[in-house]
């Protein structure tokens, strides 16, 4: 009867601990549709950094040929039915203050989730639009959200990372 019990409390013992390992793992997976839903909102990009570049790499522009330091500041705008816009605000040298439209989503590529957006000119239709831009949306929550944009640095792969709060 001892050996009974002792086999019938080992069992339920690592059953319970099978079953709560399977429980805290699909708890913690990521997809893009929960990070495309806590990167909507409004944002302000309050940082770029870079990642493997060495200190004296220059990236002299960013997306639509904007250089970096005039997206600082910038207010992004991701609603969820995917017809955003971001606003640079700087009227630094070189900066061009103002607004452009976008259509902005997340896919799984590769085991990362990107975001991903065009920029659509007024009166254009996001369909005819053939160039954009993606980056891995790294992390977004309720107040921050960063992205990680690989640029490619004597033949290594280094990174643009953006930092966001939320507005």
């Amino acid at each position: 009867m001892t050996k009974q019990l002792t086999r019938l409390f080992t069992v339920l013992g690592a059953a319970t601990l099978l079953f709560s390992a399977c429980a805290s793992q699909k708890g913690t997976t990521v997809t893009a549709g929960g990070l495309r839903k806590a990167a909507t909102g409004s944002w302000s990009l309050n940082s770029i950094t870079y990642e493997g570049l060495p200190s004296d790499a220059k990236i002299s522009s960013v997306f639509s040929n904007i250089p970096p330091d005039c997206l600082k500041g910038s207010r992004w705008v991701l609603p969820s039915n995917s017809k955003g816009s971001y606003t640079v605000n700087s009227s630094a040298a070189g900066c061009a203050p103002g607004t452009q439209n976008i259509v902005w989503s997340t896919i799984n590529q590769g085991g990362s989730i990107m975001l991903q957006f065009k920029e659509v000119m007024t009166g254009e239709k996001a369909k005819n639009v053939l160039d954009g831009y993606r980056v891995e949306l790294a992390q977004a929550d309720g107040s921050s959200m960063v992205w990680r944009a690989p640029v490619t640095h004597d033949g290594k792969t280094a990174y643009i990372v953006y930092s966001f709060s939320r507005q």
